[in-house]
């Protein structure tokens, strides 16, 4: 893809939206209808620059564009899309299932643990022909849907343990398929695709020490201005906002999940003051950090009634 091409593709930060990670969990699930029916069935071509999408498509069928080739899935498959991968969706008015979108720390995570049988990279799908395998796959992505809605102790724990073991399932099927099915890996010749991975990975290392971008550039070996040129052609956003949302992310995850002071996060965060960290949350949600916090305390509590 060139970078001229890229910028023609809409980037979007959610399923079928131009809106921000809506949640501190590296993890979001919800119904395929719920969304696509806002859309009228339809998900126009688009991708993102950090997430990776699982689908599971119980009941209906879908028409589904993927790096540029159509497919018609009928109900009992599976859809894997990586960060980068062009996809759209047309749903039947009947489909039933699950889409779940993974941040990328957390796809990178469990990539890592599953090495090179991941299909987290693999743009691809998978027709759900053995009953029992369905009915595995189908379990898990109940279970996730379940947990995710209903916070408990050891949420997080348990929705990563569930989404480990659909990353194995799926990875099985991808070896059980084997040559059957297409695979629509990462173009290798594509350097701006490759610098914006590479940044994406610095920014995960290093993102607590709030290093320069010009610090950043020079790593990948590339000027500020050319870094800054590619993430806004191929992510959306500039690399500072890159760093930035990751930085808020940790953040609300920290309130959210944690009993440390804002004192603490700021420090854990590399703000040399806890001010400069709270105007720094405030200026991207509009709240305080306590004001968050407590909201999320008030949430739990409402669900858990």
């Amino acid at each position: 893809m060139t970078a001229s091409s890229a910028t023609s593709v809409p980037v979007f930060k959610l399923y079928g939206e131009t809106q921000h990670w809506p949640t501190p969990d590296l993890l979001h699930c919800e119904s395929i209808p719920e969304r696509s029916r806002l859309h009228d069935w339809r998900i126009r071509p688009h991708r993102h620059a950090d997430l990776v999408h699982i689908l599971f498509i119980s009941h209906g069928s879908v028409e589904l564009e993927l790096e540029g080739t159509s497919h018609r899935l009928q109900s009992a498959s599976a859809i894997v899309v990586p960060a980068m991968a062009i996809h759209g969706f047309l749903f039947s008015p009947d489909v039933e299932g699950h889409i779940i979108t993974l941040a990328k720390p957390l796809a990178d995570h469990l990539h890592g643990l599953m090495g090179e049988s991941s299909t987290l990279k693999k743009a691809d799908f998978y027709p759900l022909l053995q009953a029992n395998r369905a009915e595995r796959i189908a379990t898990l992505v109940s279970q996730i849907d379940q947990e995710y809605r209903q916070p408990a102790p050891g949420r997080n724990s348990l929705l990563e343990a569930l989404i480990q073991a659909l990353v194995v399932e799926l990875s099985r099927l991808c070896a059980y398929t084997g040559s059957t099915a297409k695979r629509y890996g990462p173009r290798q010749s594509d350097k701006g695709r490759q610098h914006l991975e590479h940044y994406q990975a610095l920014v995960e290392a290093h993102y607590r020490e709030q290093p320069s971008i010009e610090q950043l550039a020079v790593q990948i070996g590339v000027s500020s201005a050319h870094l800054n040129l590619l993430c806004r052609q191929l992510a959306g956003r500039s690399a500072l906002q890159l760093l930035h949302e990751r930085l808020l992310l940790e953040a609300k995850r920290q309130l959210t999940y944690t009993n440390m002071t804002i004192g603490q996060v700021s420090d854990s965060l590399g703000f040399s003051e806890p001010a400069y960290f709270t105007r720094f949350f405030k200026r991207n949600t509009a709240l305080s950090p306590r004001e968050f916090r407590l909201r999320q305390t008030v949430a739990v509590n409402e669900i858990t009634k």
